[in-house]
């Protein structure tokens, strides 16, 4: 466990970010020929640093105006429970805080796992249900 890392505001690169997810088990939740696309397609990242190695990421997707979504915030497992998920959230909201307009919606799919994490930032499950389907191209 580290006592001391620094944050980063800007996205993982491909290689951290894949780096990242399969540490943490999404070693088949992406298409990795399309990462590319989505990360620049981000509004927002914040990476956190032990020195110069990237042990933790999370990024914000959505309008940038009134919804946002956390996506992809992983810490490496042998950096978990020393506050770096806190302070990546925290960092994502602090963003959200100071662009947008008005009162903004920022919500999240999250793991069993990490449902405390996000509790103890605020989230709520509130009287919603969340809910996806995944749509497959077009074929032309």
């Amino acid at each position: 466990m580290i006592d001391t890392f620094i944050l980063l505001d800007r996205l993982p690169t491909l290689a951290e970010h894949r780096r990242l997810a399969e540490a943490v088990g999404w070693t088949s939740a992406f298409d990795w020929d399309t990462m590319p696309a989505s990360l620049a397609g981000s509004l927002a990242g914040v990476v956190a640093l032990d020195g110069d190695h990237v042990v933790g990421m999370g990024r914000l997707v959505g309008d940038g105006v009134k919804y946002f979504y956390v996506q992809d915030l992983a810490v490496l497992p042998a950096y978990q429970g020393a506050g770096i998920g806190t302070a990546l959230v925290r960092r994502l909201l602090d963003h959200v805080a100071s662009t947008a307009p008005s009162t903004a919606f920022v919500g999240l799919f999250a793991t069993d796992g990490a449902v405390p994490l996000y509790q103890r930032n605020g989230f709520t499950r509130g009287d919603m249900t969340g809910m996806f389907r995944l749509v497959q191209p077009a074929e032309d």
